[in-house]
């Protein structure tokens, strides 16, 4: 009896221990993620990336993506290395030492450049033995080292709501992907990015530049840190969604404007949130619609709170710049709203020269096929007059305002429920039209104006023209 019991105890000793060595053959995950220690450089300043690693060893391959992907740069068997992630990663960053850097060459054309990291390994030693690989990406925006020396035409990418809505790390400025559903107020792009470059801006340069433009690069921030730039160029691009901005950007920009400059909003919901950059540009602060718990609601100048630009404190609705804001416009076939709306704006007034050439008639719609009216839409108070809209002005929308198009959009219910000066189930307009200041600016009013251009619908292509060679002269 007492053999046998030991033959068990020694048989399950056995097993435990193959067990316990089968575990321990298990090859760990493999991952790399990094972050750009810059997202803005020009010719001759170095690229630091910041890579954390489960691998020995990893490669990087950087490739300008525009009209075609040109790759410029590889390098395999950089040594890797694994990085605790800080518990405020996504506020103050992840504080990685450089894993690799290089110089940014002159020949690197001004860009969107996509960072791709990549590892590879075998698998476990004994079992598991597989070919994995993993990736991950990041960015970084080339700028012109001779600003306009090549183009007068400026794109400015919403890096900044890149980086309002990456989660990484945990919380973002929005709490329904964040850890147990908390916003968070402060976001760090010293942290592996999520990109909305391929969403509505690569769409529009992919077109630019098979049309023959050439479009010089820059990011959010350059209006705010480097805004010496802007007196090379004649016109200044927002695409997509551009949503968050700083004082010193908006400050910079109406000045150019004002100085005689052009600006062309191709993009919705379009400096919607003011923002303070902390850090030297390495962290944004929005502290939206818990404004007063933001340090500076407790003082006598609230021309910084990091709320709503239309806020009442605040008092400088985004219509003084754009012409339009998303307080009278909203959704349109997206958030559950308009659900089967068109997607296409009506012509009002088809005589103006932003429709040379497009053979459109008052009360035709257009844009429909590839829904350029779509997501978040942005309008102004309307009174109509003879069938025609017009600027009440009651907004902020500039007196020279002239609404050309529009399409219609509704606000979800939950939008209002924090904003103590507006109602619920508030309907509004995407709004395209013009005004002049000193230089002239150009709203679409629509997040999804680039969607006409990849899909060449030739009424969104001829109008795009018209602005471009009218204002970049």
């Amino acid at each position: 009896m007492l053999q046998s019991m030991k033959r068990s105890i020694l048989s399950l000793l056995v097993v435990l221990g193959l067990c316990a060595a089968g575990l321990a053959d298990e090859p760990r995950s493999l991952f790399i993620e990094g972050y750009a220690g810059e997202i803005s450089l020009v010719a001759g300043e170095k690229l630091d990336l910041h890579v954390s690693t489960s691998a020995k060893n990893w490669a990087v391959e950087i490739s300008r993506k525009g009209a075609k992907s040109e790759v410029v740069y590889q390098k395999k068997n950089i040594p890797g290395g694994e990085h605790p992630v800080p518990e405020r990663a996504s506020s103050h960053g992840c504080s990685w030492p450089v894993a690799h850097s290089l110089e940014i060459p002159s020949k690197w054309k001004s860009g969107y450049y996509e960072v791709k990291l990549s590892v590879s390994d075998r698998g476990g030693k004994f079992i598991q033995r597989n070919t994995r690989t993993a990736t991950s990406s990041c960015f970084f925006v080339v700028r012109n080292a001779n600003p306009g020396k090549d183009t007068k035409i400026l794109i400015q990418l919403s890096a900044n709501t890149y980086n309002a809505y990456n989660n990484w790390g945990g919380t973002s400025l929005y709490a329904y992907h964040g850890r147990a559903g908390v916003q968070g107020h402060r976001v760090s792009f010293h942290r592996p990015p999520k990109s909305q470059f391929y969403n509505w801006e690569h769409k529009f340069v992919s077109w630019a530049e098979k049309s023959g433009y050439v479009i010089d690069y820059a990011v959010n921030s350059d209006l705010e840190f480097h805004p010496e730039i802007l007196q090379h160029y004649r016109l200044v691009l927002s695409l997509g969604h551009d949503e968050y901005w700083s004082k010193p950007m908006r400050d910079n920009l109406e000045a150019f404007i004002r100085d005689g400059g052009n600006a062309v909003f191709f993009s919705g919901n379009s400096v919607c949130w003011q923002v303070r950059s902390e850090d030297d540009g390495k962290a944004q602060v929005c502290w939206k619609q818990n404004y007063h718990m933001d340090p500076v609601y407790k003082s006598d100048d609230h021309s910084t709170l990091s709320s709503l630009w239309s806020h009442h404190l605040i008092g400088r609705t985004e219509n003084e710049l754009t012409g339009v804001g998303f307080i009278w416009g909203g959704y349109h076939r997206s958030h559950g709203q308009l659900m089967d709306g068109s997607g296409a704006f009506t012509v009002h007034r088809p005589d103006h020269w932003i429709f040379k050439g497009t053979e459109v008639k008052r009360g035709v719609e257009f844009g429909g096929k590839n829904t350029i009216v779509g997501y978040e839409c942005d309008g102004c108070e309307l009174t109509w007059k003879d069938g025609l809209p017009y600027p009440t002005h009651r907004d902020g929308t500039p007196k020279s305002f002239v609404v050309l198009a529009t399409a219609p959009a509704i606000w979800h219910p939950d939008d209002s429920e924090w904003y103590e000066r507006w109602e619920k189930g508030h309907t509004g307009n995407a709004v395209l039209g013009i005004y002049q200041n000193g230089g002239t600016v150009i709203t679409a009013g629509t997040t999804d104006w680039s969607h006409g251009l990849s899909g060449s619908d030739p009424v969104v292509m001829r109008i795009t023209r018209n602005i471009l060679d009218r204002l970049a002269r």
